[in-house]
């Protein structure tokens, strides 16, 4: 990571470089990772902001980054707050691993606070009153509170003197050397992570494959009972005359033997001669079904099991590398019933519907007709995610996306019924009471249209059309 020569270093460099620039789009490849695109006169740069433990930095970046199909919430909220913003002033604080943005954005003054203190490196958003908005690690406690510097530790690393000279031939020396140095190491512990991955995924995949074997054998062992039941219906078949009902065993000559012995055929003394004879053959068909259709499905995981294998194993004696590993899915593709299960997309990806997000930066669902509703309702949501209607009229069903356990901040909350009285026959009225409840509260309406439902437990909000509130939401409507 770097100390606190090192950050003086770079910003020397790139201070003059970002005070008056503009932040164009925000990015975040990892979980503590951002890269800002900033525009400045003819040029673009991209500034990288690391939290990682043992690689916290702050530089310009000259690589690309794979970015998660799906923005994570604090991306989202950066983007709702901060693109368009301008940055007026960075530097460093108390000259330790803290670096300052102080940026003028949409809602006024804001600074983002960059603390590369290793461990507990962290990014976090303050007001213009220096109060808390949001941090990286989401620390709800320091949420609303004045922000507190953290305290500097002589001992540490913040103390050392820098370790970068600068590439000569870079427009940027210092922060080309620091990118190149990072990235060698980013890509030596990202194969690290990819391995322990992979291992994971693969041992979780093995001991699946191996119950499943366990458990299709069991159902052929079972269905093996069933081996001679054709011979025991042919030979009821041939002596129906002798059987009444109430009978529970005959005693019939075996004639499939050369030897011809006589043998007992148990009967089920409920039912008559025939019966029992189309039990024995319903329960000899079972077991050739069986047979055509568990042996290849074992035969097939057996050989997938040695796949798995021999991958783990290269994993653990770590000649495994990324670009080695099956294409395949881990699992197969099973039949079910004549059927195949199809990979599903993510749920996120499912469905065109209107997509904007809030103030607070979670995502909203809108459906835009019957189906989409129905397909939003009781495909995409969550059974904790936030489901909103207008009351008594038709309209749009509204989803917001929240985590396990969280509750709807307020101005979320206000935008989601704002866009679910827009979506509706309210709309020219506009005002009108929104209800809103847990997806889980939310239940189809059995033989009804798609998209009718039978909600429980719902809350309900006066909503009044405000013209600030939907210009901000449009502004924030995501690509279709």
């Amino acid at each position: 990571m770097l100390n606190a020569s090192d950050l003086e270093q770079v910003l020397k460099e790139i201070s003059p470089v970002l005070r008056g620039a503009w932040i164009q789009k925000i990015h975040q490849p990892t979980a503590r990772t951002l890269v800002f695109d900033v525009r400045v006169p003819r040029h673009t740069h991209r500034l990288l902001i690391s939290c990682e433990p043992d690689s916290a930095r702050l530089h310009f970046t000259t690589h690309s980054h794979v970015n998660p199909p799906t923005p994570p919430p604090f991306c989202q909220f950066l983007r709702a707050h901060f693109q368009g913003a301008r940055i007026d002033d960075i530097h460093q604080i108390s000259c330790d691993r803290i670096a300052e943005l102080q940026l003028t954005a949409k809602e006024g003054a804001r600074t983002i606070v960059c603390e590369l203190t290793g461990k507990k490196a962290n990014l976090v958003i303050l007001d213009a009153e220096r109060r808390v908005l949001r941090d990286l690690l989401h620390q709800q406690p320091l949420v609303r509170q004045p922000y507190v510097v953290p305290a500097k530790r002589d001992s540490s690393p913040a103390t050392r003197p820098t370790r970068f000279t600068g590439y000569a031939d870079s427009a940027y020396p210092i922060s080309a050397e620091i990118d190149a140095h990072y990235q060698v190491q980013d890509a030596t512990r990202g194969i690290a992570q990819a391995r322990e991955l992979r291992m994971r995924l693969l041992k979780k995949a093995l001991k699946k494959e191996l119950r499943l074997i366990e458990a299709w054998k069991g159902d052929l062992s079972k269905a093996s009972a069933y081996h001679d039941h054709a011979r025991y219906g042919e030979l009821i078949k041939a002596n129906l005359h002798a059987i009444s009902k109430g009978t529970d065993q005959i005693t019939v000559t075996d004639y499939f033997d050369d030897r011809l012995p006589d043998i007992s055929i148990p009967l089920d003394p409920t039912k008559s001669a025939q019966g029992n004879m189309d039990d024995y053959f319903r329960k000899h068909r079972k077991y050739l079904a069986a047979e055509h259709e568990l042996k290849p499905r074992i035969e097939r995981a057996e050989q997938h099991v040695n796949q798995l294998r021999d991958e783990l194993k290269d994993v653990e004696q770590e000649t495994w590398s990324p670009s080695t590993s099956l294409i395949a899915p881990l699992t197969h593709n099973r039949s079910v019933r004549g059927t195949t299960e199809q990979r599903r997309p993510t749920t996120d990806q499912r469905g065109p519907f209107r997509r904007f997000t809030s103030t607070d930066g979670l995502p909203i669902f809108i459906g835009r007709n019957a189906r989409e509703n129905d397909e939003l309702t009781f495909g995409l949501a969550k059974s904790e995610d936030l489901w909103l209607h207008a009351r008594g009229a038709p309209g749009s069903h509204v989803v917001v996306r929240l985590t396990k356990g969280s509750n709807p901040p307020p101005e979320t909350l206000r935008d989601a019924a704002t866009l679910a009285l827009l979506y509706s026959d309210l709309k020219k009225s506009g005002k009108g009471e929104v209800i809103y409840t847990r997806r889980k509260w939310v239940k189809k309406a059995k033989g009804q249209a798609p998209g009718s439902v039978i909600v429980t437990q719902e809350k309900s909000l006066h909503v009044t059309l405000d013209k600030t509130r939907l210009e901000a939401l449009k502004s924030r409507r995501n690509q279709e």
